[in-house]
């Protein structure tokens, strides 16, 4: 019995005995110099800082993001605004031509003439608004077809134009300063087929 009693201690693992690879790697709290403890507390008190600075920077891009989005939606709607004060005369001399094609209607052929003047007038000044908020047409009509600004609705077979040249203009196209808002609708010329053999 003792002989297994002693095997049965040998193999017991010692509880008891110091961890000498756990203490090389870490050391105790008391074993830190006030200096390392002043280092320790210097880099802290800068992580905080930082922490504060990046939290603060946050806040100050979502502010600033905020306030940009707010300066273009006032910017947009205050242009939008103008534009439309200008057009607001343009649309009471629409309703004082129909008010006025009413009465025209017992008038005389004279009555027509200033009528359809007027109209032209109210275009004109529709035409000088839109032109000064800087809208332009595109002009299509004898010129090469060009994909960019014109859209080819059809061709034509032609011998007085040349092959690719805009024939027709059905529909205006117009730009914003540079941004094409809506290509013009052409047609354009292509060669006239071979008559067929006798």
């Amino acid at each position: 019995m003792k002989k297994a009693d002693s095997h049965i201690k040998k193999t017991e693992p010692a509880t008891n005995a110091p961890n000498t690879t756990a203490g090389a790697a870490t050391p105790a709290v008391s074993e830190i110099t006030p200096a390392q403890l002043a280092e320790l507390q210097a880099r802290a008190a800068k992580a905080d800082e930082h922490w504060d600075r990046l939290l603060r920077t946050a806040a100050d891009l979502e502010n600033f993001k905020k306030r940009a989005a707010r300066e273009r939606h006032e910017v947009a709607q205050s242009s939008t605004a103008a534009l439309i004060q200008k057009l607001l005369p343009v649309l009471d001399h629409f309703e004082m031509a129909q008010a006025a094609a009413v009465q025209t209607a017992e008038v005389p052929q004279g009555g027509i003439t200033s009528l359809q003047d007027g109209i032209v007038m109210i275009q004109q000044q529709l035409k000088n608004i839109l032109t000064e908020a800087g809208l332009e047409e595109v002009n299509a009509n004898g010129q090469p077809f060009d994909p960019s600004v014109h859209e080819a609705v059809m061709q034509m077979e032609t011998p007085d134009a040349p092959e690719g040249q805009v024939v027709q203009q059905i529909r205006k196209g117009y730009k914003l300063r540079n941004l094409l808002l809506r290509p013009a609708a052409v047609v354009v010329a292509k060669k006239p087929s071979a008559p067929p053999a006798a």
